[in-house]
């Protein structure tokens, strides 16, 4: 039986075969809609606004805002890059066709029995050692049981009160642009749990039961995923803070390669838990939840947005009105707005899985992990701190774990280390933005950049001839000394030579050199600029302008 299902299911990929019907706000699981006219339990009431004016709402808040601090937690979801899901053999390809990736252990089918796939483990391990968290060597999965569309099981398998990592915390630095700063932020805990599926929009983006089509879609292919859930201590009081977390915790998964990432492809998403509460209160204001934040500006917006919204109802004696529920963001409006009445615990009914046995690691195997561990993103930028490069340029190096490799690659072949971020932060960070491309992808090798450096440095070429260079290696590729032949290139430096031009181009330029003499000292540039037409680029500045002086200066 359940292998006819789901050749049924194979031929049609986004509409099953309409004998099971799953309802959530009218949506109905491979099937067509119904009437829209029911309202479900979830659906609220529209609560009349105040209406106040802009000016007065302004200076209302402002004058509010000094009263309150917010309070702000973040629930970060790390979507793992294992080549096959977390309790089955399927792999999981993103932007792949609707229900190609699925079998009957992501379907929920009778019968299917989870298999766990092991470097989950090791993906949470690796992210709990990098984030100071205390590992249990002993845990287990739990059913956390809800009821909606895209859980075709009807539950998720997660990790309860035994999550594999607790009590951790994480260091970053907070960029200058926004006050600068080091910041420590607390973790709560690291738990493993599976994916749900993903429900299909109309075209126009509002949610299926809202389309006029009258049809509404689920793609299970996401459905079995693996994913770490990241909880942080409600350590952060602004958006900008709650940001740079993110983008932290980003990096870090990065830089240990279980996950890409990407918040446009959903590999990273956070939901962001924020309260607000006078300041000098100890007890926490009531929690919102918002979610549908597809990037870390809209995570800074967003909670900056609702810590307004909350301070306002609180300045205005409405303080009621802020209830436990989940928010969206909607980018457009530049607004939170309410989804669904927040769910407890105790709506979950959790109890241990019974279908996967317990999770035990040794120490051997965690000390293992841990010496395979990279240099992290804290650890690289306190080193480049060492190295007295200034904070924008660290941050900007270590943002990026491929960058930062080739950073590290040209140093270590003996370039300068505040020369090397020079050039990778201004012409080659230009090059591949014009370009869309990423420093894996550029032609120039790290080797290529120090040989470079050393060839401006050691005069055997201008900086003006360097940059040439640059972009010729970024573009094709080959090697300085290479293109330094073939292109005859080599700086002149031959004082006897340069004077020759310099006296050239002042012969040539009796009216300038007369207007110079007779006070008009900027014209200096022009001059210069002429003898390094003439010397096509290659005569040594430093020396040009030296004997260009004395020429100027010297008695007609």
């Amino acid at each position: 039986m359940a292998s006819t299902i789901f050749r049924s299911f194979q031929t049609h990929p986004l509409l099953f075969h309409p004998t099971t019907l799953l309802r959530r706000k009218n949506v109905f699981l491979y099937c067509t809609l119904g009437s829209a006219q029911t309202q479900t339990a979830t659906q609220e009431k529209v609560k009349p606004q105040v209406k106040v004016s802009h000016l007065t709402q302004n200076k209302t808040l402002e004058n509010a805002s000094k009263d309150y601090e917010a309070v702000i937690g973040i629930e970060t979801h790390v979507q793992l890059s294992t080549l096959t899901k977390a309790f089955c053999s399927c792999p999981y390809n993103y932007g792949s066709q609707p229900n190609t990736s699925i079998c009957p252990i992501c379907m929920g089918l009778p019968g299917a029995l989870p298999i766990l796939n092991f470097k989950v483990i090791e993906s949470a391990v690796k992210v709990g050692l990098a984030l100071n968290c205390k590992l249990a060597l002993n845990s287990k999965f739990d059913r956390k049981q809800y009821f909606y569309a895209d859980l075709p099981k009807g539950y998720q398998i997660s990790q309860f009160d035994v999550p594999i990592a607790t009590g951790g915390y994480i260091d970053l630095d907070i960029p200058v642009e926004f006050g600068g700063g080091h910041r420590k932020f607390g973790i709560t805990r690291v738990h493993m749990e599976e994916d749900a599926g993903k429900l299909i929009h109309s075209d126009d983006g509002s949610y299926a039961q809202e389309s006029k089509s009258n049809f509404g879609f689920v793609d299970l292919n996401r459905a079995g995923v693996p994913l770490l859930e990241i909880v942080s201590e409600p350590d952060m009081r602004n958006g900008i803070e709650a940001a740079e977390y993110a983008a932290e915790i980003q990096r870090v998964v990065r830089y240990l390669g279980v996950s890409n990432g990407n918040m446009q492809e959903g590999s990273l998403r956070c939901d962001v838990n924020v309260s607000v509460r006078p300041i000098g209160q100890l007890q926490f204001g009531t929690k919102v939840e918002i979610k549908n934040l597809n990037s870390f500006s809209a995570v800074s917006r967003a909670i900056d947005y609702e810590i307004s919204r909350q301070v306002l109802l609180h300045s205005q004696g409405q303080d009621k009105e802020i209830v436990q529920e989940t928010r969206l963001w909607e980018e457009g409006a530049q607004k939170t707005v309410t989804m669904r009445k927040k769910e407890g615990l105790s709506d979950y009914r959790y109890f241990p899985e019974p279908d996967l046995p317990g999770v035990f690691l040794t120490q051997d195997y965690v000390h293992g992990i841990h010496k395979s561990l990279p240099e992290l993103p804290e650890m690289k930028r306190r080193r480049y701190e060492k190295m007295g490069l200034s904070m924008q340029d660290i941050l900007f190096l270590a943002n990026d774990i491929n960058v930062a490799e080739f950073f590290d690659t040209t140093i270590t072949k003996g370039a300068d280390a505040k020369l090397a971020a020079n050039w990778i932060m201004s012409d080659i960070a230009a090059y591949m933005k014009n370009e869309e491309l990423t420093i894996n992808e550029v032609k120039l090798s790290p080797q290529e950049l120090a040989e470079l450096i050393a060839s401006i440095k050691n005069g055997t070429i201008s900086g003006k001839i360097g940059k040439q260079i640059l972009f010729e290696l970024l573009a094709k590729g080959g090697t300085v000394k290479g293109l330094i032949e073939e292109k005859d290139l080599v700086q002149i430096v031959d004082p006897v030579e340069i004077e020759k031009m310099v006296e050239k181009v002042l012969s040539e330029n009796p009216k300038q050199l007369d207007q110079y003499r007779g006070g008009k000292t900027k014209l200096q540039g022009f001059f210069a600029g002429q003898i390094m037409k003439l010397s096509k680029g290659k005569a040594n500045p430093g020396l040009l302008n030296k004997i260009l002086l004395e020429k100027l200066n010297a008695k007609s």
